[in-house]
């Protein structure tokens, strides 16, 4: 039986032009899935953002509404183009040019997790790559557009925030020689998809939550902050990854001694990113 395309959840009342979305965080795969797969029930989760969808859980009570992907990524990546098909995955796809993301296995239908452990034995037909982009993939997007079209319309301007998060080993690169490892990084593709006070105030809600941030490195973010950031139409898209060991037990996947301390700090976070797309009330006369 198909699973649903998303989750949706939105606040009794809209008080803010954000949306958040979390196209990586679902944990319910599909059964014929798992027996298609050779990976075991550990493995096919290492590239899922475990538990993000909790952590971004008060968004809704806090006034913004809360996207959520229905299917995983191992099974199909909304945070990539429908055209990124894998010709060594998918029977009768043609290359287009070169693009790294679907070289490396990690198009629109993967073709590895972490690590680059393969999920399938063989190829997948091109019918179902297609009926996967078509109930999945479609219905998602067109959703989180409907959203920010809202947001456009009530608020004058629209604040994609899309909710990932990332290994620990990941920062071990751009750490280096810093007293502090980056516990966050924001993407805006090097502000083409956001404008710079929008995301100088994101860096500074994490900032006051006492969260280390960067910018732009190692993911500077992909097709979601890509296809929704229109600075100049008053439409941001903002990537935010947070290091797994901050609320995971990486080898387990599964949330660790510090996750409801993490999710009561997120809150803090969370208000203060949706209170970034507020009208602010002009003062009454004295």
């Amino acid at each position: 039986m198909d699973q649903p395309a998303f989750h949706l959840f939105e606040p009794r009342q809209r008080t803010s032009g954000v949306v958040f979305s979390s196209p990586h965080s679902c944990r319910a795969y599909p059964q014929e899935f798992l027996a298609a797969t050779q990976l075991d029930g550990r493995a096919i989760r290492s590239s899922e953002d475990a538990y993000v969808d909790m952590i971004f859980g008060a968004a809704p009570e806090l006034g913004a509404p809360l996207l959520l992907a229905g299917v995983p990524r191992a099974y199909l990546d909304l945070n990539r183009n429908v055209d990124e098909l894998d010709p060594a995955l998918i029977e009768g796809a043609r290359r287009h040019g070169h693009n790294p993301r679907v070289a490396s296995g990690l198009g629109v239908i993967p073709r590895v997790v972490a690590n680059g452990r393969a999920i399938y034995s063989g190829k997948l037909p091109m019918a179902e790559a297609q009926r996967r982009i078509q109930h999945y993939w479609h219905p998602y997007h067109q959703t989180l557009q409907s959203l920010l079209d809202t947001s456009l319309a009530q608020f004058g301007e629209a604040i994609l925030i899309d909710c990932h998060s990332m290994p620990h080993e990941a920062m071990d690169g751009v750490s280096r020689g810093l007293r502090k490892a980056p516990e966050i990084v924001l993407g805006d593709r090097f502000g083409a998809a956001a404008g710079a006070a929008v995301v100088d105030r994101i860096e500074a809600a994490f900032a006051a939550a006492d969260l280390t941030v960067t910018r732009n490195a190692p993911f500077a973010g992909a097709y979601v902050t890509q296809a929704y950031g229109r600075p100049s139409r008053n439409q941001h898209a903002i990537q935010i990854e947070i290091d797994r060991s901050l609320y995971l037990d990486e080898k387990k996947v599964e949330p660790n001694a510090r996750f409801d301390e993490f999710c009561q700090q997120m809150r803090q976070v969370i208000a203060e990113i949706v209170a970034i797309g507020q009208i602010e009330q002009p003062l009454a006369a004295e």
